[in-house]
């Protein structure tokens, strides 16, 4: 058990307990994590006894064991067995204390009697002489027992309660608890049942109770056949030198005896780690002095209460050590009483045994969950609109202005806000819901804040009220911390959640969850373990407990305030008309709820209480579809989304929608989006109604000079005047790179100038690749966007699954047929070339665009000179100049949906190389590797000079007979024919 000193006997060990003035339980100073232990009861000393049931304390019993027990409790000793007495089954021998003898200590001090001569059996201490001299002096000087002082005798006898000595029947326990309740009371703790649950004698009255410690329960000790014994207060001696009866202790609450009336004979062992639990809270508490907080009490009157022993000059909460290390589990039924703080103190740390898989928890297997975390993505941006009380959407600074990628939408970490409803189906907002948006937009819009992203989750959308049922679409919700740089202070905000984060050092900044539910504004979730949660879930708590507190928001008992809102954007014509005179003639406060259109907004005007459509007089922009207008709305969206504007209203159209100026601190906003090209002012309807109209010609002037976005490819001279019916129409113009070569002159292009190419390609080179995914945990379908890895030059790319295995797939070499919809190419490849892509990288659509060479008939694949005029064009395209322009004649929607290779809305054009200047379909014709389409009977203008161009480069292939050309003329063909044209007559 323990390491020997020498080969004379001599062991070394720790003192776990001090039952008595005259034994000592000492364990080894093994590293076994329940070492063996020896009860040594010093040889030839008797010490006073302690009570025992129904009995009382002999003269001196307490002064003598506390003595011995605070002399020796956890000290590291060396002993050695004098002799044994093997009917009674215990050791006798010598102690030491460092260098000095313990017996003779008790003995020097008074605690203890030598036992008389006659009384040796043959058996006694090897340094009796220097004990009988020590008793003597001891006895001479009147010290411990031999105390000759009146009443010294009588007086040390305690005056012990019922509980003390056996009879719980009359313990107060709820008396006590009311008396004491979160009072730290002075303990000493005289058995370990369990883990978790102590038997003490509460001082100064020795009420002698049983404590479980609250928020914990560690594993069973089980049951043993007899009657267990314990190392407490009834190992005493009757007989001289402690030839005492080892009596066990009596049940001590009504818990006790119904346990020992429903015994069994059967043995139930212990539950795992029972024995290491037990020994855990042995030596940490077991004979040593402990404050106890109580928090309540059960039906049989056992306690419940928090533990606390000293260690060094801190206090150490037991229960939080025993759950740390794996000992115990967190119940929820004794936590209820505990203060918050404490319940997450062992919830954090059962969390974190479980994720270390530590002793209890050794074969844990996490429930499955619908979050992951987010590691390493942190970035800084403007916050663009507030969708609800815990939904902000964010332009990331890092990526590059109208991109698709550039706004983000972040959900608040671990709160949740009232609903905001659903107009389209009826659902009105939850109470508090707008004053929760509200108090978001009025401090985050157009600020800068500092983003942590923490975990995704993965939402059905069947679980959403209001949504069908049926097969459910799922999405995934990306949730972060954020952090606002500069705040302003706002009335009602919860000033302690500032302070707290910005001296936190982990993030610059207020964190905007904690504001909101400080506020009242929010409700902490309760996350289930092993869910991903926020890095600042205990300040969120702690925020929460202060508004619960301070009754704000949704916690106070008053109703949340009632607003009307009168929405004229879904009202007739003739009830807007109807309410234009209550919005003309004055300058009104209005707030930007939406951006429809680059110029066309709806308002919230709170001093009418109404929402309207607004648009700006006289100047338009791009519409939907048409290039700038993804461009156009994502400007005014930074410029007012949900900013405190001004309107002046002038007029309502004949759709409803009020027609005016708007201004933002004090910036006509027109201006501000002419200035930037991407509007056009529309003045055939006069100028004169409109307010710094001057202003909106000198913007657009300026747009015009320096050629910016709608005005790139602008000519002067060539358009008579804005807005006139004698209008030129501009074709449009692409620089394009050619990525993908198909039969019958089709192929795909990319956009040179196009920022969202630059955006996609640094999404993905800032993926962090994964192992191949496990088998049945991702199964794409035909239609998902995923990440594929491209035969050719093994790069990592998006596509779109365009078939796949039925059911679920099976080997790693199942195969699946991608289309890349960045570069046009489509291939099969097995399932180990795909993974999973985030959603924020497949939300944006593929950057290539399905083009044909205008007003020529190329052959298909399976006709004759397919191959060969897909091969030339092959080599004009990808294997000559980077650069092209295609002048887009004309669009053919008739491919529908994008669906894979060669579908789509497909782009009419004519492909010039930059280089020689020269056209890609002139060249096919010259070569005899296409021919003309046929006219048509009625042409526009523009479409028959360009055949006319065209049509001298195919005489020239079919005069030379070159190609398709070389056995004759190709004009029998049926395809593409059109009627004969009539000539002119008269009626028959």
């Amino acid at each position: 058990m323990a390491s020997t000193a020498g080969a004379t006997g001599w062991l070394r060990g720790k003192v776990k307990a001090v039952p008595s003035g005259d034994s000592l339980v000492i364990m080894g100073s093994t590293k076994a994590e329940i070492p063996p232990e020896k009860t040594i009861t010093l040889s030839s000393l008797i010490a006073p006894r302690l009570a025992r049931r129904g009995g009382i304390d002999e003269a001196f019993a307490w002064e003598s064991r506390e003595y011995l027990r605070k002399l020796c409790i956890g000290k590291d000793v060396t002993f050695r067995v004098d002799y044994t007495v093997p009917s009674i089954g215990r050791e006798f021998g010598s102690v030491f204390l460092g260098d000095k003898n313990v017996a003779l200590m008790v003995v020097a001090e008074g605690w203890a009697r030598v036992r008389e001569q006659g009384q040796q059996k043959g058996e006694a201490s090897p340094f009796l002489a220097e004990l009988l001299r020590l008793e003597d002096n001891a006895k001479q000087q009147g010290l411990g027992r031999w105390n000759r002082t009146p009443g010294a005798s009588e007086a040390s006898v305690r005056n012990l309660p019922p509980s003390a000595i056996g009879d719980p029947s009359n313990f107060d326990a709820m008396g006590l608890l009311a008396a004491n309740k979160g009072r730290p009371m002075e303990a000493i703790v005289e058995q370990v049942r369990d883990g978790s649950t102590l038997r003490v004698y509460l001082l100064p009255e020795f009420q002698f109770v049983q404590v479980f410690i609250a928020g914990i329960q560690a594993p069973s000790m089980g049951r043993r056949a007899a009657t267990e014994n314990f190392v407490g207060v009834e190992i005493t001696s009757d007989e001289a030198n402690g030839e005492a009866s080892s009596e066990p202790q009596a049940p001590l609450t009504s818990a006790q005896r119904l346990a020992a009336s429903a015994a069994s004979s059967v043995e139930v062992a212990p539950d795992p780690f029972g024995r290491e639990a037990k020994h855990f809270t042995e030596i940490r508490v077991l004979n040593r002095d402990v404050r106890i907080v109580l928090e309540g009490v059960d039906k049989f009157s056992n306690l419940i209460g928090s533990v606390y022993y000293p260690d060094g000059e801190s206090a150490k909460d037991l229960a939080l050590e025993l759950v740390e290390n794996g000992y115990a589990k967190y119940v929820e039924w004794s936590a209820s009483l505990m203060e918050d703080d404490a319940k997450r103190r062992l919830k954090s740390a059962e969390l974190q045994a479980k994720k270390t898989r530590l002793r209890l928890w050794t074969n844990y297997v996490p429930p499955a969950t619908n979050s992951k975390a987010i590691h390493d993505q942190n970035f800084t941006g403007k916050v663009v609109e507030v969708v609800s009380g815990d939904c902000i959407i964010i332009a990331d600074d890092s990526v590059p202005y109208g991109s698709p990628l550039a706004e983000r939408r972040v959900n608040l970490s671990s709160i949740r806000c009232p609903k905001m409803g659903n107009p389209r189906r009826d659902e009105k907002p939850a109470p508090y819901a707008r004053e929760a948006k509200e108090f978001l937009r009025t401090r985050l819009i157009g600020r800068q804040v500092n983003v942590s992203m923490e975990y995704s989750r993965k939402v059905s959308m069947a679980d959403e009220p209001g949504a069908a049922s049926g097969p459910a679409d799922a999405r995934v919700m990306d949730f972060g911390s954020v952090f606002l740089v500069s705040p302003v202070k706002g009335e009602g905000d919860d000033t302690s959640a500032a302070a707290l984060n910005t001296g936190g050092g982990q993030q610059a900044g207020v964190n905007v969850a904690e504001l909101v539910v400080g506020r009242g504004f929010a409700t902490v979730i309760r996350h289930r373990d092993f869910e991903e949660r926020s890095n600042y879930y205990d300040a969120l708590l702690a925020a929460e407990s202060r508004a619960i507190s301070g009754k704000k928001g949704i916690h106070s008992s008053k109703d949340s305030p009632v607003t009307h809102i009168a929405d004229l954007t879904t009202a007739s014509a003739k009830k807007t008309k109807d309410f234009l005179p209550f919005l003309q003639r004055k300058r009104l406060p209005a707030i930007v709820e939406y951006v429809l259109s680059g110029h066309r907004f709806k308002l919230l005007i709170p001093k009418e209480t109404c929402s309207i459509a607004f648009s700006f007089s006289g100047v338009r922009c791009p519409g939907r579809g048409e290039p700038f207008s993804d461009d156009a709305i994502a400007f005014m969206r930074r410029k007012i989304m949900q900013r405190d504007v001004e309107i002046e209203v002038e007029t309502v159209d004949r759709t409803g929608t009020f027609l005016g100026s708007l201004w933002e601190s004090k910036t006509n906003m027109a201006v501000t989006l002419l200035e930037a090209g991407l509007a056009k002012l529309q003045t055939s309807f006069g100028t004169d109604r409109i307010p710094d109209a001057h202003l909106l010609m000198q913007a657009e002037q300026s747009a015009r000079r320096q050629k910016l976005k709608i005005w790139e490819n602008f000519v002067e001279g060539e358009e008579v005047s804005n807005g006139s019916t004698t209008e030129r129409k501009q074709k449009e113009e692409l620089k394009v790179t050619v990525t993908e070569v198909l039969g019958g002159g089709k192929f795909y292009v990319q956009l040179i100038a196009d920022s969202k190419v630059a955006s996609v390609q640094k999404q993905l080179t800032s993926l962090n690749l994964q192992e191949a995914p496990i088998l049945g945990a991702f199964n794409p379908k035909k239609g998902d966007i995923v990440l594929a890895q491209f035969s050719a030059d093994m790069s990592w790319n998006r596509a779109m699954i365009v078939n796949a295995p039925r059911g679920a797939v099976e080997s790693p070499k199942d195969k699946f047929e991608v289309f890349y919809i960045d570069y046009g190419n489509q291939e099969v490849i097995p399932y180990g070339q795909l993974r999973p892509l985030d959603p924020s990288v497949s939300a944006a659509a593929g950057l290539a665009q399905l083009c044909s060479l205008a007003y020529i008939k190329v052959p298909s694949l399976e006709e004759d000179y397919g191959q060969e005029a897909a091969v030339r064009l092959n080599e004009h395209t990808l294997n000559g100049p980077n650069e092209f322009r295609a002048i887009i004649e004309d669009r053919d929607t008739s491919g529908g949906k994008v669906k894979g290779q060669g579908t789509g809305t497909v782009l009419m054009v004519t492909l010039i190389d930059t280089q020689t200047n020269s056209s890609v379909n002139a060249a096919l014709l010259k070569e005899g590797l296409a021919r003309l389409e046929k006219r048509r009977r009625w042409e526009p203008k523009d479409r028959q000079v360009a055949l006319d161009e065209l049509e001298k480069f195919q005489s020239e292939a079919r005069h030379q007979r070159i190609g398709m050309w070389e056995y004759g003329d190709r004009d029998s063909d049926e395809e593409d024919s059109a009627p004969p044209i009539r000539k002119a007559a008269g009626k028959r």
